[in-house]
């Protein structure tokens, strides 16, 4: 960690690729990416070894030009992450129920069953609800649940963590483009 509380990696970041490919300045949170996806492949890269960096790196491409407004594709990387994380079973008692939190609250963004959180309903009121969780709280609650599914993988962690990523870039366009923005 830098003394501003940065993570200071070794290798480029698939993220810090994309920006110079989007003609950004060189950053680990391109503009033109969404930040659940953003925030996927930064876990990604950091937990892969400096071998599985470099394969990360041919997908920087394909995240150009997906920062779109809207709940679904946050609430979609979301509930892929936390549902693979789900499945390892090996985390504590604490990840499980921050965990199993963050997955109902995509599927109630997703199909509008179950009990919204607090949270939604009062910043919905003022519009806020959707930046909020895609840039605030699906980025946490991905980043942890990639943390989880790192520790869960053995000699296959880089691979495992690739394939991850590359679901979560097909969830981007797993709806057609008409209802891909979603409102509070």
């Amino acid at each position: 960690m830098s003394e501003y509380g940065r993570v200071v990696r070794p290798d480029p970041c698939v993220m810090e690729l994309v920006s110079k490919l989007a003609r950004e300045p060189w950053t680990d949170r391109p503009s033109c990416v969404h930040p659940t996806l953003s925030a996927a492949a930064r876990a990604v890269h950091d937990h892969s070894s400096r071998a599985g960096r470099r394969a990360l790196l041919p997908l920087a491409p394909k995240f150009i030009d997906t920062a779109r407004p809207g709940l679904e594709v946050s609430a979609r990387v979301v509930a892929l992450c936390v549902s693979t994380a789900l499945a390892g079973g090996d985390m504590t008692g604490d990840e499980a129920a921050r965990l199993g939190k963050a997955h109902e609250t995509a599927l109630h963004l997703l199909t509008g069953r179950g009990e919204p959180r607090w949270w939604l309903s009062l910043l919905g009121r003022f519009g806020w609800s959707e930046p909020f969780y895609r840039t605030f709280v699906a980025t946490e609650q991905v980043a942890e649940a990639i943390a989880v599914t790192a520790r869960q993988a053995n000699g296959d962690r880089d691979l495992r963590l690739r394939q991850l990523l590359k679901q979560c870039l097909a969830v981007q366009f797993a709806t057609p483009p008409a209802q891909r923005v979603m409102g509070p």
